[in-house]
């Protein structure tokens, strides 16, 4: 049943170094040299994945100088949990009332 769970946005969170950033900026807004300090990751590593989750509607932007802030979107990640419960639900329910189908 997890095909009604948004399984582009899983794949992107799937990613170790993605789930790091996410992590990280669930705690508090981060420049890109933040992020580096935190990950350890290469520049153009981390950019390129902090891409990803910009495009994937993750994390938003806010230039200040010449400095780049991201910002976790919690209302994504909050959707995403969501999806998941309905999916524990239905599971539950599943298993309460043993549905289960006959083999041919």
């Amino acid at each position: 049943m997890l095909t009604s769970v948004d399984t582009d946005l899983l794949r992107v969170l799937a990613d170790p170094l993605r789930l790091q950033i996410v992590t990280l900026l669930a705690k508090e807004t981060l420049c890109t040299t933040h992020l580096i300090e935190e990950t350890g990751a290469r520049q153009t590593n981390l950019s390129n994945h902090l891409k990803v989750l910009r495009e994937a509607g993750v994390v938003e932007t806010e230039p200040c100088g010449r400095f780049t802030y991201y910002r976790l979107k919690p209302d994504v990640i909050a959707s995403l949990a969501g999806q998941f419960a309905d999916v524990a639900e239905t599971a539950r329910a599943t298993a309460e009332n043993n549905v289960k189908r006959s083999c041919p």
